[in-house]
């Protein structure tokens, strides 16, 4: 059989993904909160996902963790050796929390080199990669942070959803509910509200002060504002809040007004043109706005 220049050019090419492939470690990226993990495969030029239950070392022990692990993630890697493992969990900032953790992990995939950190590392390499740079999270929850490249140099304190939380689902989502009880909404707000969750004044103050995780319950109300965009007082919630998030909290950061400031989140990108207009009110300049961080780390441990 007689090869044309370009055909051996083509062998050439798939002998060097092969080599590559080859070559290069054997990578998995965990992005994991309380209730989902998204867990992605890298081996060489080839990429999976996969999802499993979240993982809290503030709920499950080791032991736990490490039959979760067995249970959802290892039938799924279908016995694919790991060679590093990069784990960015809730509760994770926790150094008792993360210990517990890369036991966990060490016990269910002995021989890999496992490093365990938390959701803020996630977003500031997700978002700035190997480059200096203002890291912030518009999600449930919200935070920021200043990344030199290697490390966090600096964050804001956070004080959760009852004392701080500008600009996330749930801080919006209290707006929505405020406005609802106190009626501030005019007539067609008001009949579009209750139209879409049929509730009543008990069960969202028991929701909020009885149940567990009111943060997101708070936080659903936030699509009540991307499905209304337009009307006038939608617009000012979604402004006030955001621009509270700029005041509280990017506005202290010096590095702010000469690096990048980059967001990541279901509210950053939801609403990233209110978060465009704001940039340029305070003179920031916008680097990325991401809806999660794992597109972002996978740039980061592939390069």
């Amino acid at each position: 059989m007689l090869l044309t220049v370009s055909g051996i050019g083509l062998l050439q090419q798939n002998f060097l993904v092969i080599v590559l492939n080859h070559m290069t470690p054997t990578k998995l990226i965990a992005d994991s909160g309380a209730t989902k993990a998204e867990w992605c495969l890298l081996n060489g030029t080839h990429r999976r996902t996969i999802f499993t239950q979240g993982i809290s070392p503030y709920f499950l022990d080791a032991e736990q963790i490490h039959n979760l692990l067995l249970k959802e993630l290892c039938p799924k890697l279908k016995k694919t050796k790991i060679d590093e493992i990069f784990y960015y969990g809730t509760g994770c900032a926790n150094p008792s929390n993360a210990k517990l953790v890369k036991k966990a992990i060490q016990k269910t995939f002995p021989g890999s080199v496992v490093e365990v950190t938390h959701d803020l590392m996630a977003a500031a390499r997700a978002l700035c990669g190997h480059e200096k740079g203002i890291a912030c999270n518009l999600g449930t929850g919200s935070f920021c942070c200043y990344f030199n490249g290697e490390k966090i140099v600096k964050s804001n304190p956070g004080l959760g959803y009852v004392l701080g939380d500008e600009g996330s689902g749930a801080y919006l989502g209290k707006k929505v509910i405020q406005y609802y009880l106190y009626k501030i909404f005019d007539d067609e707000l008001m009949l579009k509200f209750e139209t879409k969750y049929n509730t009543t004044k008990i069960e969202i103050l028991e929701s909020v002060y009885k149940k567990p995780l009111p943060n997101r319950y708070l936080a659903s109300f936030a699509i009540f504002l991307a499905e209304n965009r337009g009307h006038y007082m939608i617009e000012n919630i979604i402004e006030d809040s955001l621009n509270d998030f700029f005041f509280y909290h990017l506005q202290k950061y010096k590095e702010a007004s000469s690096l990048p400031v980059n967001f990541m989140g279901s509210i950053a990108y939801g609403f990233k043109d209110v978060l465009q207009e704001l940039c340029r009110e305070y003179k920031f300049e916008l680097g990325k706005i991401i809806k999660t961080p794992m597109e972002g780390l996978i740039d980061f441990h592939r390069s």
